[in-house]
């Protein structure tokens, strides 16, 4: 896990996918502002040994993002040098290929966001246990407010299961047996507490072709 940071604080959250790039979410870039990572950190109000900050040299946002819809809501940051792996830095693997992942299967979301509407980040990063929901459901959940594509994957965020994101978790991992599947999106403006609708990630197996063009591995 990667907290994003503009001018020192925590915007998003991201993930490291090589030595040298951060995956996170398209909506996380902030105009004229130059981002930093700070990698290997538990807390981020002090710092840790196994921590470090590193600067962001090139930000590939995917060319197909649309900020008014969040459609590929995926950003990629280039970072001015590798990061040394360690206990506390490791990379996290992608999806080899495009498949769905089931309904009811138990993935976890990880993040410095808050814990409430409308609160803070947390110092301490937390994780916490979602359930995936199956598209159709989740459409009907969203109705008309949002289209959910085969390119997003919806989970937790519903009456039965309230566990999620809030705001300052954008663009942290879904991670389902290991592997990173989902990038943190959307969620229902304005109700982390007891959201009605399902938290909204962005696929990335079917970002596998943009992704290698650009990290070449």
């Amino acid at each position: 896990m990667v907290s994003v940071q503009a001018k020192k604080s925590h915007i998003c959250g991201g993930f490291l996918v090589s030595e040298s790039f951060v995956m996170t979410a398209a909506h996380c870039y902030k105009w004229a502002v130059n981002l930093t990572v700070v990698v290997g950190a538990h807390d981020i109000t002090r710092q840790e040994s196994s921590s470090y900050r590193i600067d962001v040299k090139y930000y590939h946002i995917h060319p197909g993002y649309n900020a008014r819809r969040l459609e590929n809501d995926i950003m990629l940051l280039q970072l001015v040098k590798t990061t040394p792996k360690s206990k506390a830095v490791q990379q996290i693997p992608l999806p080899k290929k495009d498949q769905d992942i089931k309904a009811k299967s138990f993935c976890t979301v990880a993040g410095w966001g808050a814990t409430e509407t409308g609160g803070t980040a947390n110092p301490r990063l937390l994780e916490v246990n979602v359930t995936v929901v199956d598209r159709r459901s989740c459409q009907r959940s969203w109705g008309n407010t949002a289209t959910i594509t085969p390119s997003l994957i919806c989970a937790g965020g519903t009456a039965a299961d309230y566990k999620g994101f809030c705001q300052g978790d954008s663009g942290g991992p879904l991670v389902c047996k290991g592997t990173a599947v989902g990038v943190v999106s959307f969620n229902q403006q304005g109700n982390c507490n007891e959201p009605q609708k399902p938290n909204v990630y962005t696929k990335i197996s079917k970002y596998l072709s943009w992704i290698k063009s650009i990290i070449k591995y």
